[in-house]
């Protein structure tokens, strides 16, 4: 076990793998995928390990695709169309996108990752969703080695979900955006509405640089405190789910959502059960935040993997809903 995974994994933790190996171009995929290494040993597809944790090392084949570049496939007056490669990190992407006046992603800025994870990910936040501006997804299919394609309505995107993340039997290549030239603010999110009141035309690099403050002042910067972000989904429960906790709690939290569903904020609850800023050793909730699971020091995975569990058994004791995990737990 000699290829140390901590630069590898937002939550700075130090595992280790079997094989490591990041490659550049479809043909490097191609070769990794039909080696012995990786077809005789457990595998995993990582991008910059922003949504990930590693209870233990990792007794297999880590493969980090990383293919750069941003082309233009079609433009007209109202729209342009972009081919985005898997190893471009998305935040970069949107203030690129930004910078040259093309229009829907701002809201998602400063999410950590790649594009490639972004996609895989479905990521969302203030309003907006990936999904909403994909055309096209380019993979390469594990088995066959192929490239197949996946046009916007065949990639099954949920709530922070996707084919890609259900299956995991492909590697995404590129993913195409249609994005807007003229500008509408999505200003659905509370916060953001706050945050720019004072503005008259807003602009959409204010609504950039107000995301990137609301993201700064709660959460926590992974390059200076362990974290991979939220660590649980918000629940989504049914009507009759809901009435039995608006009786309950008068303080409920809540977001409805079409076919008489709602979503509960996991922070709220996280926050209600007493969690909220506690620590046990190197392992706490951000004292902003009560989502987000930091590593304070020199904690392990299993470490965090453990508080996270005692954390779930609370909210499902007091709430009867149990917490599925937004990182991927390896």
């Amino acid at each position: 076990m000699k290829n140390n995974l901590k630069t590898y994994n937002t939550f700075n933790i130090n595992a280790k793998c079997k094989y490591f190996f990041k490659c550049s171009s479809i043909e490097e995929i191609r070769k990794c995928l039909k080696s012995e290494d990786f077809l005789n040993n457990s595998k995993l597809i990582i991008g910059e390990g922003s949504n990930i944790l590693f209870k233990n090392n990792f007794e297999g084949f880590i493969l980090k695709p990383e293919l750069k570049g941003i082309k233009i496939l079609s433009e007209t007056s109202e729209n342009i169309t972009l081919k985005v490669y898997n190893g471009e990190i998305w935040d970069d992407f949107a203030q690129f996108c930004v910078n040259h006046n093309y229009y829907g992603i701002e809201n998602l800025s400063l999410i950590p990752g790649n594009v490639g994870s972004a996609t895989f990910q479905n990521i969302g936040a203030y309003g907006s969703e990936i999904k909403d501006v994909i055309v096209e997804v380019e993979t390469i299919n594990i088995q066959t080695r192929k490239l197949e394609y996946f046009k916007r309505n065949k990639c099954k995107f949920d709530y922070r979900s996707s084919i890609f993340k259900k299956k995991q039997k492909y590697i995404i290549i590129s993913t195409t955006f249609i994005l807007s030239k003229s500008f509408q603010p999505n200003l659905e999110y509370s916060g953001l509405r706050d945050e720019l009141k004072d503005k008259i035309n807003i602009s959409a690099e204010n609504v950039r640089n107000a995301v990137i403050k609301i993201r700064r002042a709660k959460l926590p910067n992974p390059k200076e405190i362990g974290n991979a972000g939220s660590f649980f989904k918000n629940p989504i429960v049914n009507n009759q789910k809901f009435l039995e906790l608006k009786c309950k709690f008068d303080d409920l939290k809540y977001y409805q959502l079409p076919n008489n569903e709602y979503k509960i904020p996991a922070g709220w609850m996280i926050e209600k059960c007493g969690w909220k800023g506690k620590q046990i050793g190197n392992v706490g909730t951000y004292h902003k935040q009560a989502l987000i699971i930091v590593n304070y020091g020199k904690a392990t995975g299993n470490e965090i993997f453990q508080f996270s569990q005692k954390i779930k058994k609370s909210v499902f004791d007091e709430f009867g809903i149990t917490l599925e995990e937004e990182v991927k737990i390896i």
